[in-house]
């Protein structure tokens, strides 16, 4: 008999393409507050869609007593920098007690497993309120994971690609409408990650739960600054960018793992790839020596650019 998933913010980009990743091993229930969303959702997945709407404890128990999940993905959130910068009341809400409302619910009903899906802004040096809120999500499944039967861990990574606000996807309107790209930081630099890895991430820490509760899961990956992003779009595409007023709680880097957290992390390969174990308030015997940023982690090359431009996922119906 098949386990049953239900996914929070399945009806976002990662969420959808979760549930087409799992639905022939699980039930999988995708979740939204939206309903036009989760209609588009049902579409395009085959998956079962239900209203779900994290900031209220009542729907997310609504929701737990209806389909009685095993185990729940929590990938729910306001997400855009700016727009959290701009609204802290709303991040806080959705970000923060939202993601206590699917823990304090998940406990109660003793769902099996939690993961969290989290971002490399929740990495100190924190620079801005959605970071911020993530970071306290992840804190908050870390500890709870030992307090209860049910197994809580988080996922942590950087963009991506073409998910729902990325640049590429802002960009290519941009192109369209005007053939001019504008851009707030073109020396910034970036992690990206397609959704096929994002995916993987998350079903490598959900197939080893045993070993990662508690914990935050991440994994090596590869950056490029905008600008070169942006002259190998232009070279394909046409067009030319420029520089606009950049958007607050923006920096030029971003960390998948802070130096703050090098006691508590070790490294591991998973698949032959190198992923990063994080164990709040807990030192571990054989850290990590250097933290991981954009800035010093290993560059996309310009065939693997290319491979990103041109390859976005699979459009939706």
């Amino acid at each position: 008999m098949k386990k049953t998933i239900l996914i929070t913010g399945g009806t976002g980009f990662l969420g959808k393409r979760l549930g087409l990743a799992m639905k022939a091993k699980y039930n999988v229930i995708l979740t939204g507050r939206n309903n036009k969303q989760n209609l588009l959702a049902k579409k395009f997945t085959g998956c079962l869609v239900a209203p779900l709407d994290v900031s209220s404890i009542e729907s997310v128990r609504d929701a737990f007593n209806e389909f009685n999940p095993n185990i729940v993905i929590h990938a729910a959130a306001t997400k855009f920098v700016d727009l959290a910068e701009k609204y802290p009341m709303e991040c806080i809400d959705i970000n923060v007690l939202g993601s206590q409302n699917v823990a304090r619910v998940s406990i109660e009903k003793n769902i099996e497993t939690l993961i969290g899906i989290s971002t490399d802004k929740a990495a100190p040096p924190v620079r801005n309120t959605y970071g911020m809120s993530k970071s306290i999500m992840e804190r908050i499944f870390c500890s709870l994971d030992s307090k209860s039967s049910t197994n809580c861990a988080c996922v942590r990574y950087g963009n991506v690609a073409w998910s729902t606000g990325s640049v590429f996807t802002i960009w290519k309107k941009m192109l369209e409408e005007t053939g001019k790209i504008g851009t707030t930081g073109p020396e910034m630099r970036r992690f990206f990650f397609t959704v096929d890895e994002a995916v993987a991430l998350v079903l490598n820490c959900l197939e080893n739960i045993n070993d990662f509760a508690g914990k935050v899961l991440s994994r090596k990956m590869k950056a490029a600054q905008i600008g070169d992003f942006l002259k190998v779009w232009i070279e394909l595409k046409g067009g030319e960018f420029e520089k606009i007023k950049g958007r607050p709680g923006e920096r030029n880097d971003e960390f998948l793992i802070g130096d703050l957290e090098l006691p508590y992390t070790r490294e591991i390969m998973i698949k032959n790839i190198v992923h990063y174990l994080i164990s709040f308030n807990e030192k571990v015997l054989d850290p990590v020596s250097t933290g991981l940023s954009s800035a010093n982690t290993e560059k996309l090359s310009k065939e693997e650019i290319i491979n990103i431009i041109e390859n976005p996922p699979m459009e939706e119906i």
